[in-house]
């Protein structure tokens, strides 16, 4: 066999990979855009809404479904994969549940290095989906573990961190900004306020960032931050800082500002104390009525804040913020007294200022 059938072969292998994800997209319909019903007594006047976009209802129930896939495409369309590629990743959370996922359609053996405190339910999502877990002490070793696995393996290391904020079309091809302002074409106030998102990787926010202004709306983007997290001290210093410690709440926040981050883009960061993300994530659970993750409880407390400026300042308006994914992820985490309790957080502090916010429009 010669080495141009070779290559012909392989592209031909990388053409029906493209086609098997552009078709699992085709077949499922955009995620939802709720309305998040706002108490009625200080609303009517001022005609102030939130919006929450669900990416709980991606096939595998979160927003970096949407990353991983934007990955495996880029690594497709550079010639990284092809039908004997090893896939690896550093992410023992929700990006790993997604990329096992797509790894699984197109045939390919997946490994996700994490830490080994990584708890036993988000190791048994990776695995429903085809993937493979490999275990590291600690967690700053992941990324060099990753790359020598890629390595060893001959295979490909997607590296989010690094490749999110570019492996991703900005400018549109159904990216979660252009859904956004689509679904919002018939409401009262279509051109939000503002939106508001959490960073893990950067990857949401810089696309978010990037077609607010290719589009040349008048949004903002806000993004809000963890403790423990470099983001906002990095933005609020304007140099990169390293924290040495990790995000406590999964999905969001980092120790380190990573490459895909792009604070130029970004209007506004709000700093959220996590027993206030975890709080907000149970009072949301109560009011829909299903279960949300944590790092949208840090998007909510975000979006409240900005309402309450509004209505202060009698400014109509629509804010959108991100329903990450799901709660019934972190049952036995987030929503386990004993556990928070291990972790140092107590989400008690905090309930009174959802209380007081449903009645008064005032944010402590």
């Amino acid at each position: 066999m010669t080495a141009a059938t070779d290559r012909s072969r392989s592209r031909a292998w990388a053409d029906n990979a493209v086609r098997l994800i552009e078709a699992d997209s085709r077949r499922s319909a955009d995620t939802h855009l709720l309305r998040y019903p706002l108490p009625a007594s200080w609303v009517g006047d001022c005609g102030v809404a939130l919006y929450l976009k669900d990416e709980t209802t991606h096939i595998t129930g979160s927003l970096k479904h949407r990353l991983a896939r934007s990955l495996f495409l880029y690594a497709l369309c550079n010639g990284w994969i092809d039908e004997t590629t090893t896939v690896v990743e550093a992410s023992s959370g929700s990006t790993a549940v997604s990329e096992a996922y797509f790894a699984a359609l197109l045939g390919l053996p997946f490994i996700a290095v994490m830490p080994s405190s990584t708890s036993p339910s988000k190791v048994a999502l990776i695995e429903a989906q085809g993937g493979r877990c490999h275990f590291v002490e600690k967690s700053s070793l992941v990324y060099a573990e990753a790359e020598r696995l890629a390595t060893e393996t001959g295979g490909h290391y997607l590296d989010q961190f690094t490749n999110a904020e570019r492996a991703t079309d900005w400018r549109g091809n159904n990216n979660i900004a252009e859904s956004i302002y689509q679904q919002m074409r018939d409401e009262e106030h279509p051109i939000p306020e503002w939106i508001v998102v959490g960073a893990g990787t950067g990857g949401t926010s810089a696309t978010v960032g990037r077609y607010i202004r290719y589009r040349r709306h008048s949004t903002r983007l806000c993004v809000v931050d963890p403790e423990n997290s470099a983001f906002y001290p990095s933005y609020v210093q304007g140099k990169d800082v390293v924290t040495g410690a990790s995000s406590r709440i999964e999905g969001i926040g980092r120790p380190r500002v990573e490459p895909s981050f792009l604070p130029g883009v970004v209007d506004r960061m709000i700093s959220v104390p996590d027993a206030a993300s975890v709080a907000a994530a149970r009072h949301i659970s109560r009011v829909l009525g299903r279960k949300v993750g944590p790092s949208t409880g840090t998007n909510i407390c975000g979006a409240f804040e900005l309402l309450t400026e509004m209505v202060a300042e009698g400014r109509c308006g629509s804010v959108v913020t991100l329903l990450a994914d799901s709660g019934d992820r972190y049952t036995d985490t987030y929503f386990d007294d004993d556990w928070l309790a291990s972790m140092g957080i107590d989400p008690a502090e905090s309930v009174d200022r959802f209380v007081e916010f449903e009645k008064s429009c005032r944010w402590p």
